[in-house]
């Protein structure tokens, strides 16, 4: 077998299934990286939805037997929209980050890995091979910056010449010997928009992120939100794109290579109010098909309840005490006391003293009691 070639027509095939970016690397282990990794977890620093095995993300012969290689793919996505929607007065939007427009990438990037798996068997009847895409036990970024995809920027995001840090990555540990690809150098020099712009401060340093302080990963929780961070959440309701929109190498990038990706602006930016009354089969409908709804609809609401208290629109308050008095959920209910207060007036402190006299909760009772205070020392000024 001439795997020169074969790798060659591996390229070759990748382009014309839209993979618009390939690379190969060894499937040697990533022993720098699990050092890291163990420092993340001392540091209290990981998100909890990686692999709990930390040899299993470091090791690829873990997940395959006698493995020589791993073919690292990337996908380019949007970063603006064709056709954009524009809140108003009344009328408030939410926003989901650019890696939950159009179709879920890990649908989209498991097709393509399918594809590039049938080919090569058609090629090498005994070639074996495991896929993943950003679920999976490997770091989808330590392969991707091993096999020349991109750098391992200070926003923690691959960035590539070409694309950017727009891009899905995905990745294939496979049994054949094909000849790895060099590295990319690190590009970001002395630049740190990235670090200066986070507004929680998540990024620790260039390459260092505390994702329990991340939007993008507090987007994500089910519980009550710490305090500290509701305020910065603005009006996103699923992911943050901050580190990547003030990233110097992003400057006018934009591509609109894959159909599936295009947004559909009424469901990337809907609308807030609507969001909080969705039953799960509606939400399924709606949002179903976009990686941002894989937690379910209750992060949503509780984000979109965050999103209203952020423009303090007394328009809102009807739908935030509906809730308040009616929704079954604690987390729903406390949210919407806490929005309730930033928002103040009549009518708000009015709704939350009566949802003090029936609630039961003890974690939405604080939440009531310190809304209530808010609100009168508010008017006390």
């Amino acid at each position: 077998m001439d795997y020169q070639q074969l790798k060659q027509e591996i390229i070759e095939y990748s382009r014309i299934i839209g993979i618009d970016k390939i690379g190969f690397t060894s499937a040697s282990p990533f022993t720098e990286l699990k050092s890291r990794l163990l420092r993340q977890q001392e540091l209290g620093y990981a998100s909890g939805f990686e692999e709990k095995d930390i040899d299993k993300r470091v090791d690829p012969s873990l997940l395959l037997e006698e493995p020589r290689s791993i073919i690292a793919i990337a996908l380019a996505y949007p970063s603006k929209m064709k056709e954009s929607v524009k809140g108003k007065r009344g009328e408030r939007r939410g926003i989901f980050c650019r890696a939950s427009w159009g179709e879920d990438y890990h649908t989209i990037l498991r097709g393509r890995l399918k594809k590039l798996e049938a080919f090569i068997s058609s090629k090498v009847p005994d070639a074996r091979f495991r896929s993943m895409v950003d679920t999976g036990e490997l770091a989808d970024r330590a392969v991707a910056e091993r096999a020349g995809i991109g750098w391992s920027g200070k926003n923690c995001s691959i960035i590539t010449p070409e694309f950017g840090s727009y891009v899905y990555l995905g990745e294939m540990v496979t049994n054949l010997p094909l000849e790895p690809d060099a590295p990319i150098e690190n590009q970001c020099g002395t630049c740190t928009k990235c670090l200066d712009a986070c507004p929680t401060g998540a990024l620790v340093q260039g390459g260092q992120l505390n994702a329990q302080r991340c939007i993008a990963f507090l987007t994500q929780t089910k519980g009550f939100m710490p305090e500290e961070f509701r305020e910065k959440l603005g009006n996103r309701i699923y992911g943050c794109d901050t580190c990547q929109t003030v990233c110097p190498k992003n400057k006018g990038i934009d591509f609109h290579l894959h159909e599936e990706m295009e947004p559909d602006a009424e469901a990337v930016r809907p609308l807030l109010e609507p969001l909080l009354h969705l039953s799960n089969k509606e939400f399924k409908q709606t949002f179903g098909y976009m990686s941002g709804s894989w937690r379910g609809k209750k992060p949503i609401q509780r984000n979109a309840i965050i999103a209203l208290a952020h423009f303090k629109e007394e328009e809102s308050v009807p739908a935030l005490v509906d809730v308040l008095l009616n929704d079954v959920r604690p987390v729903i209910r406390g949210t919407s006391a806490w929005a309730l207060a930033k928002i103040g007036g009549g009518q708000a402190l009015e709704a939350l003293l009566a949802a003090k006299e029936k609630e039961t909760d003890e974690e939405v009772q604080q939440e009531i009691e310190q809304a209530i205070s808010s609100v009168k020392n508010h008017e006390k000024q």
